[in-house]
């Protein structure tokens, strides 16, 4: 999986980090819903990960940490049919958490106060 982060550029993680689990989607699709495992959880150790340096992977560690269990962040996807687009959705989701994870908060400059 490619994760294309900020000043980091791209960042090649191994399918070997990945886990992927499948189970029935309740949702649109009709009767083939009860038949298809279409939902999607994609699952990384993003606290022991080896693809990331390891200041970057602190810093999102400690940006995630909410949504971590063991250090392992988890993504779900489940709005679409077919269990390749819901993999690609779930793929783009976790890009996504993890390049947020590592955008930096500017500090808010303090205002003025008014003249009440």
């Amino acid at each position: 999986m490619d994760l294309n982060l900020p000043r980091l550029g791209l960042v090649v993680v191994d399918d070997d980090e990945l886990r992927w689990r499948f189970s029935r989607s309740s949702g649109p699709g009709g009767q083939g819903v009860n038949t298809t495992d279409s939902r999607v959880e994609l699952s990384w150790d993003l606290a022991r990960t080896p693809s990331l340096p390891a200041e970057v992977r602190d810093r999102a560690v400690a940006a995630l940490a909410p949504r971590l269990v063991d250090g392992v962040l988890t993504v779900a996807a489940s709005e679409h049919r077919s269990q390749l687009r819901n993999r690609q959705a779930a793929t783009e989701r976790l890009a996504r958490l993890v390049a947020e994870s590592l955008h930096e908060q500017t500090p808010r400059r303090a205002a003025r106060p008014s003249r009440a």
